[in-house]
């Protein structure tokens, strides 16, 4: 019920669907995001995809509920790698090549 109603017959356009939470998930203070990639190839009959890996993205710096004072604070309330990349709290770690490659 809380999809709106939208047109997709005939649609070639890609379209990427996420819900906001107004309460974050939070593991050790840091506020974090999952990202599950779902390819749906057809909507009638549905047919959908699920990729076997997916993605967390975490802050690099305690969360506190948004106030005045901290609400610009980009490492606290966006999980964005982009962003969190410049915070001198990032730990950058291999991990993930290993894993790959392994």
């Amino acid at each position: 019920d809380d999809i709106p109603k939208m047109n997709y017959s005939n649609s070639t356009k890609e379209i990427v669907v996420q819900e906001y939470l107004d309460k974050p998930l939070i593991i050790d203070n840091k506020k974090f995001d999952l990202r599950i990639y779902i390819l749906v190839s057809s909507i009638n009959p549905m047919i959908a995809f699920i990729n076997d890996e997916g993605l967390a993205r975490f802050c690099t710096e305690d969360y506190e509920e948004p106030t005045n004072k901290n609400l610009k604070n980009s490492f606290m309330h966006l999980t964005n790698y982009s962003l969190n990349k410049m915070s001198e709290n990032y730990v950058y770690t291999e991990e993930t090549q290993e894993i790959n490659n392994g």
